[in-house]
C-alpha cells in the first residue's frame, strides 16, 4: 500500500516505554488510594491517544473530544476497580471501549469523512509528493472507516494504539492467539479496501 502501509508487528515494548506503563500504574493506584488530583497527569500522558482511538472508530471530531471527557471521568469514578499488576492501558482502554458502546446506544450511527486524518509533510517534499501522500493518507482513513466496527476496532488498539495482544484480549475479552488472528484478518480486509477504493481514485 505504499506509504499508507500498516506494519503490525510488535518487537515488544522498550525499556522507556516499560517505564512508563509502571508510572501510569503506580499513578492509578495513588489515584484509587485517594489522590484524585493525580487523575490530571494521567490524562495529560493519555488525551491524545485516547482521542485518536475515538477519532478512528468515529470519524467524528466533537464525539471524540465528548467520549475521551467522559473516560477520564469514568476513570475517576470507578477507581476502585482497578487492580494492583494490572495493565492501565488496557484497563483505560477497556473503560473507553464501553463509554463508546453506550454513547452509540443513544445516538443514531453516523459516518463523516470531512475530518479524515492525513499526514503531515515535511516542508522539503515536493508539491506532488505531499498531494500524494495526503491523497494515500485519506484514502487510508476512508478504507479503515469502512471496516466493521469488529475489524476496525481491533486494528486500531494493535496498530494506532500500540497495546500488546495480551492488553487487547484483556479489552476485548479473548486470547492473545485470537487476537492476532483477528488483527491478521482485519489487516488484510484494509488492504484489499484500500486498493479497491484506490482503483476508484485512479479513474
Amino acid at each position: 500500500m505504499g506509504t499508507a502501509t500498516l506494519s503490525i508487528e510488535h518487537a515488544g515494548h522498550s525499556g522507556a516505554a516499560t517505564a512508563g506503563f509502571a508510572a501510569d500504574e503506580a499513578i492509578m493506584l495513588r489515584v484509587r488510594a485517594g489522590e484524585t488530583g493525580l487523575l490530571a497527569e494521567l490524562f495529560e500522558r493519555h488525551n491524545r491517544p485516547v482521542f485518536g482511538f475515538f477519532y478512528r472508530m468515529t470519524s467524528r471530531r466533537e464525539l471524540s473530544e465528548d467520549l475521551v471527557q467522559d473516560v477520564f471521568l469514568r476513570i475517576l469514578r470507578y477507581r476502585d476497580t482497578y487492580q494492583p499488576r494490572t495493565s492501565f492501558a488496557a484497563w483505560m482502554y477497556g473503560i473507553a471501549r464501553n463509554a463508546m458502546i453506550d454513547q452509540m446506544r443513544k445516538r443514531r450511527p453516523e459516518s463523516s469523512l470531512d475530518d479524515a486524518m492525513a499526514e503531515v509533510p515535511t516542508r522539503d517534499e515536493p508539491a506532488d509528493e505531499r498531494m500524494r501522500a495526503r491523497q494515500e493518507s485519506e484514502i487510508l482513513q476512508r478504507a479503515l472507516s469502512s471496516l466493521p466496527a469488529d475489524k476496525r476496532e481491533v486494528l486500531i488498539l494493535a496498530r494506532y494504539q500500540d497495546l500488546r495482544y495480551e492488553e487487547i484480549g484483556r479489552i476485548l475479552g479473548c486470547e492473545p492467539n485470537a487476537v492476532k488472528q483477528r488483527v491478521f484478518r482485519a489487516v488484510k480486509a484494509l488492504g484489499d479496501r484500500y486498493t479497491e477504493l484506490s482503483g476508484r481514485v485512479a479513474q
